[in-house]
């Protein structure tokens, strides 16, 4: 997604905040899109409690019970880049629905797993659904929110969600296996979601961004984060100098140089490299990059 032209066609948002029917409307607007991060960030970690429960119940085995956590984190984190171009091209509430339907589903999906293939086929759609949903989330709050007051709480609560969501996944998790069954970490997202998907009419959808879709680039950075996050969990797993965590750091960093080579010379980059220049939000995404790290880092350790 391009942050660029988020605030350059973005509407300020209806400034509603003065009447008591628009104060609802743009709570309604927050629950909605609070409720949808929270919901993405904690199945980061909301099965890392239930996997002995998983693996009883299923017969799932020890090389395969890393990936019920590890392949939505590879869909997430691979496809995000793209989730956000889509909602760009095709309308950031639109991607938001959609994200979140396939999410929602999804959880069904895992819920009613019989095995663990499924299981973990379930967990990569979550992550497609996550990756849809997530930037078009973000880039909604300021076109939703009007400037100001609203909009700041707005990012706040949206910023917290985050924050707080690995947590409550690795709370919620254990309270729900212990309480009822581990299906049940699964089925807790289908009220989420379909509350969300609800409440997606308070949401302001922005003018879409002209242009089309860069394929060399979506090709390049979508391989390249994949390539990244599968060596990430591969490391984990097996050891930094494992042969294939190498092999993936490898391919991950030749196909995102080709990615930053291509974004520098198309005339509609997938991610303007230009936005880098300013150094208030250069600042801005090193310090999210090292918040997020820092919090999921402890999984590997």
């Amino acid at each position: 997604m391009s942050a660029e032209s988020v605030t350059a066609v973005a509407p300020a948002g209806p400034d509603t905040s003065g009447s008591s029917s628009g104060g609802r409307h743009l709570r309604l607007a927050l629950f909605v899109i609070a409720a949808a991060q929270l919901m993405v960030v904690l199945d980061a970690t909301i099965t890392n409690i239930a996997l002995p429960a998983i693996q009883t119940d299923l017969g799932v085995s020890d090389a395969n019970l890393a990936w019920i956590v590890n392949s939505y984190a590879l869909a997430f984190g691979g496809l995000l880049l793209l989730g956000g171009k889509a909602g760009d091209l095709f309308g950031r509430r639109k991607m938001f629905q959609v994200g979140t339907a396939v999410f929602t589903l999804a959880s069904l999906l895992g819920g009613l797993a019989p095995n663990e293939s499924l299981l973990i086929g379930a967990r990569v759609l979550q992550g497609v659904g996550a990756a849809l949903a997530a930037p078009s989330a973000l880039a909604l709050i300021t076109t939703t929110f009007p400037a100001g007051k609203s909009r700041n709480t707005a990012m706040g609560v949206y910023a917290a969600m985050g924050g707080v969501g690995a947590t409550v996944g690795l709370l919620l998790g254990g309270t729900l296996t212990d309480l009822l069954d581990w299906r049940w970490v699964f089925f807790v997202n289908i009220p989420i979601g379909l509350a969300v998907l609800a409440g997606t009419r308070t949401l302001v959808e922005a003018r879409r961004h002209p242009g089309r879709l860069d394929v060399p680039g979506a090709i390049t950075g979508t391989g390249g984060l994949i390539a990244l996050v599968y060596g990430i969990t591969r490391g984990g797993e097996h050891g930094w100098t494992y042969a294939v965590t190498l092999v993936s750091f490898a391919a991950a960093a030749v196909l995102l140089t080709a990615f930053l080579y291509l974004q520098a010379r198309t005339i509609d980059p997938m991610m303007p490299l230009r936005l880098f220049k300013d150094r208030t939000r250069s600042g801005s995404y090193a310090t999210m990059l090292f918040i997020g790290a820092g919090m999921f880092a402890t999984f590997y350790l």
